[in-house]
């Protein structure tokens, strides 16, 4: 007792001293309480990130737990037939549930707020604010019969938290805690989307068996590059603080002025449609400036916020492959 007493009589003596030193230097003592001010909201901000990184950690587990049960489809595996390498999918994400920190749900927030409008009946979704999307790409198996299994799509999109990330289609759509997740299914001139089965290449037209083919190796092509790009040039530390400047100049109505993408992850999208030979490429900022909510405007009726698909290419209508709420 009589040790715990003198160390308390030593504290009180530590703190007397240093306020004492803090009154005689008030820029000293400025400088600690800015310090304290700054460290106030920081608090619930980790809080915050500590809270999303294990909700995100719990939903992996479970995932990649889940019972497989053969011969037995989810409704995300009959969603995943339903995809073909070209589609577009575009989110409606909850920004709370960002896991790679402040930054990218900053991003995210105004991403929403700003790039995002009211439904004005232009577009051919309803609802929602649509700011991230992906586009399907084959995936990298070499089976044989992997170029026209849905098992091996994925999902190529920018991100915070791995940059320029190619991820199995299926993994993602069970992954993601968007508040709504659309299929934008791309048709090729003379395709009969619903009337054949994918991978069925007999019934396909020689032109449109062409253009399909041409889709899937410039898609491989197109993967392969930004994947490499990406991680030589730490993509994943800069997409947070493009998505804020696009957001903020696309606010100011700078955007023409600098090269730097509105929405990065659209960008990405519109990229890749030009690349495979579908989107038109009629300037070189047009990627640039493209938002996400783009994509649901058909580019045959709009004349400006849509993407340009060359002549026979089209969106056709919207497959709701995940609506967890509308709140």
């Amino acid at each position: 007792d009589h040790s715990l007493s003198s160390n308390t009589k030593k504290s009180i003596t530590m703190a007397s001293k240093l306020l004492s030193h803090l009154n005689r230097h008030p820029r000293t003592k400025l400088a600690v309480q800015l310090s304290f001010s700054a460290l106030i909201p920081v608090i619930p901000i980790l809080y915050w990130s500590h809270n999303a990184k294990e909700e995100r950690a719990e939903r992996l587990d479970e995932v990649s737990t889940r019972l497989r049960i053969p011969s037995v489809q989810t409704i995300d595996d009959l969603m995943v037939e339903k995809c073909q390498p070209g589609d577009v999918i575009v989110f409606d994400r909850r920004c709370e549930c960002c896991t790679s920190g402040a930054a990218a749900a900053m991003g995210c927030l105004l991403g929403k707020t700003i790039l995002c409008e009211e439904e004005d009946g232009t577009r051919s979704v309803e609802r929602g604010s649509y700011e991230h999307c992906g586009i399907v790409v084959p995936g990298q198996s070499t089976e044989k019969g992997a170029e026209h299994d849905p098992s091996n799509l994925c999902l190529l999109e920018a991100t915070s938290g791995s940059g320029i990330t190619c991820r199995p289609l299926l993994t993602r759509l069970e992954m993601s805690r968007s508040r709504s997740v659309m299929l934008l299914p791309l048709s090729c001139p003379g395709e009969r989307r619903y009337e054949v089965e994918y991978g069925d290449e007999e019934a396909l037209s020689e032109k449109t068996a062409f253009l399909k083919n041409q889709t899937y190796n410039e898609l491989v092509k197109f993967r392969e590059k930004w994947l490499t790009d990406s991680q030589s040039e730490n993509y994943q530390s800069h997409h947070s603080y493009l998505s804020i400047m696009g957001a903020m100049l696309y606010l100011t109505g700078l955007y023409p002025t600098f090269p730097i993408p509105i929405s990065p992850s659209a960008w990405l999208v519109v990229s890749a449609l030009q690349q495979c030979g579908a989107a038109m490429k009629l300037n070189e900022k047009q990627a640039q400036q493209t938002r996400v909510e783009d994509f649901t405007r058909d580019g045959r009726f709009f004349e400006k916020d849509t993407v340009r698909l060359r002549p026979g290419w089209k969106f056709l209508s919207p497959v709701v492959m995940r609506e967890n709420s509308v709140s």
